[in-house]
């Protein structure tokens, strides 16, 4: 009998860990809007799987919220100390662990110039809530895996507390956000096709990962879990870029895996783009997306039933689920994968 990997217990935590990361910060929400009160402009400040949250976070904000966000650069704050004028800007620091010393200090850096910070961190102790207005601390419980999952499912559901704090009130919205536990569980499910998926993958050395808008944090994230965790070359790029050149790399040997919500602007495209890969001779998989979508791509694995603004956070689940059963199909252990470790600090 196999013994069951922590990164899968992990992932099966996830719906209980979302319902005490929404419960949780719900009630901050009139403190956030208060805080934001009079900024202009959201800056998003994070590294690794933290850093495609903060991608979920700047889209949502604009096109939920309506407010203009931006990612960032760390470097900019810790290395070339620049002196920027950050009055008006409210900035978002975010470390699963919030004791990533180079978000730590940007984020210090960014208050001292007269910027609003909110931090986002697992730990209610972590340095990171020391150097913030405001922190919005998820309830995922420890997480002992070394890939990020139900502390990046957590991080998303913070952004979306983050965006309905910041936007105009949306009835559909809170609906959906009432639901993402149920429809993370319902994507639990999906663990049979993943294995199956996984199969189809297991030789395979490299692999393209590609979303856009809304998604996109997903395919980052998902291409960064299957490279860290399964040593596939791995290109996590958006549909538009992808288009761009790198669509080139496309072959027998090299297949596309492709992310999409069930609905929203970006749909069409994205199945047009499985349909481009296939003529390729490459072999298009996807995760999520309608009935068109999926049957556009070779395989798939179902998506949530939420609006394109939430359905990040549950849209990763299947992906995660693939990427551990990926990593044992290739005799590989999935919970401690070679060089990494739960906090990483920037060198240099």
């Amino acid at each position: 009998m196999t013994t069951r990997t922590q990164m899968a217990s992990e992932i099966a935590e996830q719906p209980e860990a979302l319902a005490r990361t929404l419960d949780a910060l719900r009630p901050l929400r009139s403190e956030l809007a208060a805080l934001a009160r009079g900024t202009r402009l959201v800056l998003f400040y994070a590294r690794g799987s933290s850093d495609n949250a903060a991608i979920y976070g700047r889209y949502l904000l604009e096109v939920q919220a309506r407010r203009p966000a931006a990612m960032g650069a760390p470097s900019v704050a810790t290395h070339y100390r620049s002196d920027l004028d950050l009055a008006g800007v409210l900035a978002v620091a975010v470390s699963q662990s919030g004791e990533t010393e180079e978000i730590v200090e940007t984020a210090r850096w960014a208050r001292d110039r007269g910027a609003k910070v909110v931090g986002v961190t697992n730990a209610q102790d972590a340095a990171l809530a020391q150097g913030a207005d405001i922190t919005l601390v998820t309830r995922a419980g420890a997480e002992r895996a070394v890939p990020a999952t139900k502390t990046y499912t957590a991080q998303l559901a913070a952004m979306a507390v983050l965006g309905s704090a910041l936007g105009p009130e949306d009835r559909e919205f809170e609906n959906g956000l009432a639901r993402v536990p149920d429809e993370v569980a319902t994507m639990l499910q999906t663990a049979p096709g993943a294995e199956s998926m996984a199969d189809r993958l297991r030789e395979v050395q490299r692999l393209v990962v590609s979303g856009r808008g809304l998604a996109l944090g997903t395919a980052r994230e998902l291409a960064l879990k299957l490279g860290e965790t399964c040593y596939i070359t791995t290109m996590g790029l958006s549909f538009a870029d992808l288009q761009h050149g790198p669509i080139a790399v496309l072959d027998t040997a090299t297949p596309a895996l492709l992310v999409a919500a069930a609905d929203g602007p970006m749909l069409p495209g994205m199945t047009e783009l499985a349909r481009v890969v296939a003529g390729r001779g490459s072999t298009p998989l996807g995760i999520g997306g309608d009935q068109g979508f999926q049957s556009a791509c070779t395989a798939a694995l179902p998506g949530p039933v939420l609006p394109e603004a939430l359905a990040p956070l549950a849209l990763i689940v299947p992906g995660q689920l693939l990427t551990e059963a990926l990593a044992r199909r290739r005799g590989l252990n999935p919970d401690q994968p070679r060089t990494l470790s739960k906090v990483t600090q920037t060198s240099g």
